[in-house]
């Protein structure tokens, strides 16, 4: 082995002095903030909610760029082809766990081409009945079903609401008929009308109806009551043991940011999510605040395409 000479080992310590501070000083600029969904969605409000606490803690503007399309895969695919140096990031949420079985052509790939930062946070759906169906309780809609299979309708709007449906069918041994519309307060508004039996719509959107008495809300989706509605039951307790349907969101890079500035990322994100202002806001929802690490992310991640996997190829659900 040739020795170093001094000239060599000064461009050595010349060259390293002029990398690390690259992540030591990293963000520099502003960092752009992929929100694949439309204003006014659940993915953006958890990004509006966090981001002035978000771009405090890094000491850049974040910058929030809806950009929304094809059930968030528009905005996934911009964001997978952004290069990996951490001034691009995306809201990632249950609908990029669906979609990589889902569709049998997407020109991104969710679980190579991005890596976790951390789950932000995790809400639920509720299985809303209207007042006019004669059923009080899961138990009693699961028994009603079985009576008059395929004649209670349900109302579905997008991937996951289709899904929930499908997975309570397989899980209570039930037959229900879904009808599809183009946007979720669609949905909601064909619900309280009694243009439909049931719906599973956001927690947040069905306690209001459910105290004026236009819908009564059976159970929540999630495997834990929400802190918003603690008196409605899950589904799991409800007669469906098993059943977990939570809505998530999280931070996620492309493939390849270098795990530095992951880690600041993560720090960043679980510094604003400890805030008591972001605290106070989230409170009014009915999303939980998570702040995992990376590790526990990319598992969560890959057991969500998995559930979603088994739920759409036992159902024969794809899109092209």
């Amino acid at each position: 082995m040739k020795k170093m000479t001094c000239s060599g080992w000064l461009a050595a310590v010349v060259v390293l002095a002029g990398i690390a501070p690259a992540h030591a000083q990293y963000p520099t600029r502003p960092i752009r903030f992929i929100v694949p969904f439309a204003a006014g969605s659940g993915n953006d409000t958890v990004a509006r909610l966090i981001q002035p606490n978000l771009s405090a803690a890094l000491g850049q503007q974040v910058v929030i760029e809806n950009r929304a399309g094809a059930a968030g895969n528009l905005g996934a695919a911009v964001a997978a082809e952004a290069p990996p140096d951490g001034y691009t990031m995306l809201m990632a949420n249950i609908a990029h766990s669906i979609s990589v079985t889902l569709y049998r052509r997407l020109n991104y790939n969710f679980l190579k081409d991005f890596a976790p930062v951390t789950q932000l946070a995790a809400g639920s759906f509720t299985l809303a009945a209207h007042p006019s169906l004669p059923a009080k309780s899961v138990k009693e809609l699961i028994a009603l079903a079985k009576k008059q299979p395929g004649q209670i309708n349900v109302a579905t709007a997008g991937a996951a609401i289709q899904l929930s449906a499908k997975l309570l069918d397989s899980m209570a041994g039930i037959k229900t008929t879904e009808v599809n519309y183009k946007s979720t307060p669609q949905a909601v508004s064909a619900l309280i009308s009694g243009e439909v039996s049931i719906g599973f719509p956001a927690t947040s959107s069905v306690i209001p109806y459910a105290k004026a008495g236009k819908l009564r809300a059976l159970a929540v989706t999630s495997a834990h009551r929400s802190s918003m509605a603690p008196d409605i039951p899950t589904l799991a307790e409800s007669g469906v043991p098993g059943y977990n349907v939570t809505s998530w969101y999280g931070l996620v890079v492309p493939a390849g940011t270098p795990k530095a500035i992951i880690a600041r990322l993560h720090e960043a994100a679980a510094s604003a999510l400890k805030n008591p202002e972001v605290k106070s806001r989230f409170a009014k929802t009915d999303l939980e605040l998570v702040g995992s690490t990376p590790e526990k992310f990319g598992a969560f991640i890959h057991s969500e395409v998995e559930k979603w996997a088994k739920v759409i190829k036992a159902s024969g659900m794809q899109l092209d």
